[in-house]
């Protein structure tokens, strides 16, 4: 994601300097945004060097909430005045920047991977964010010519994360218990709702049908979801049993040699409108 963001603020006539704690990842990163827009990005030699002299600040680390505060206690050693951005995807702002000095300038910029292709940010202030500060990552992110959301409460997963993850929990659940196989719950999925999603919200489609017939089928379903509160003892087994998904070779799928490759191509020959090579 770190990337994927600094491709876009290149892309801006912004200056990136980009610090990883992994040196294989840092170059990566730096050529890839130097083959958008050369000389662009430079690589730091250390998180200070990177934050010192930085007018905005961009946090991409995992979702790790001690590992975000220990960042930012970090940025506040070096840097007390530029704007510090998270783009955590499911942690509050507020609990990022609880231990903070200076949690006035910490706001949250959920971007969506792949960042450089999907316009929408979603944008949160937590309880002590400066609302001037809020607007001017919002001015800053317009300028790059993305589409802002403003989420106006501060929440874990902001606004699309709680959607997505609420799909997910069911999927994951359905495999569970057995109503399906993976791969057919995800075809239902991409080709039944799933197509009618870009031109038509849940919120609208439910008008659309009819509230009333909506609140019936509620009626129905609601009762028989998951209303797990915890990650499902089938997600639990595959992580314990080192079974990540495409990283492994395994996951809710399996992954041969190329199938992450042509998952990647396929999701952005879509988000692209092209067609998929043969």
């Amino acid at each position: 994601m770190g990337h994927g963001i600094a491709r876009a603020f290149a892309a801006g006539d912004w200056s990136v300097v980009l610090w990883d704690s992994h040196s294989a990842a840092l170059d990566q990163a730096v050529a890839t945004v130097n083959a958008d827009r050369p000389n662009a990005a430079r690589a730091a030699s250390s998180l200070e060097e990177s934050v010192s002299v930085a007018d905005v600040i961009v946090e991409a680390l995992p979702e790790q909430l001690e590992l975000k505060r220990a960042f930012l206690a970090e940025v506040d050693r070096y840097n007390t005045a530029a704007m510090v951005t998270s783009n955590t995807s499911a942690i509050r702002i507020t609990d990022i920047a609880a231990e903070s000095d200076y949690a006035h300038r910490v706001v949250g910029t959920h971007w969506w991977n792949p960042p450089h292709i999907i316009n929408v940010v979603e944008v949160a202030g937590g309880d002590r964010t400066d609302p001037a500060v809020r607007a001017t990552a919002v001015e800053h992110l317009t300028a790059l010519g993305k589409q802002v959301i403003v989420v106006e409460k501060d929440v874990n997963g902001f606004i699309g994360n709680r959607m997505q993850f609420a799909l997910w929990r069911e999927a994951m659940s359905m495999l569970e218990n057995g109503v399906a196989d993976a791969r057919t719950i995800d075809t239902v999925a991409r080709e039944t709702f799933g197509r009618r999603l870009a031109a038509m919200g849940p919120l609208e489609n439910a008008d659309y049908i009819g509230l009333d017939l909506t609140r019936s089928i509620l009626g129905w379903i609601l009762p028989t979801l998951s209303a797990d509160t915890n990650p499902s003892r089938l997600l639990d087994a595959a992580v314990t049993s080192g079974e990540l998904g495409a990283k492994s070779g395994q996951g809710l799928l399996e992954w041969r040699d190329g199938d992450r490759e042509r998952a990647k191509a396929r999701l952005e020959q879509h988000l692209l409108g092209t067609t998929p090579s043969p």
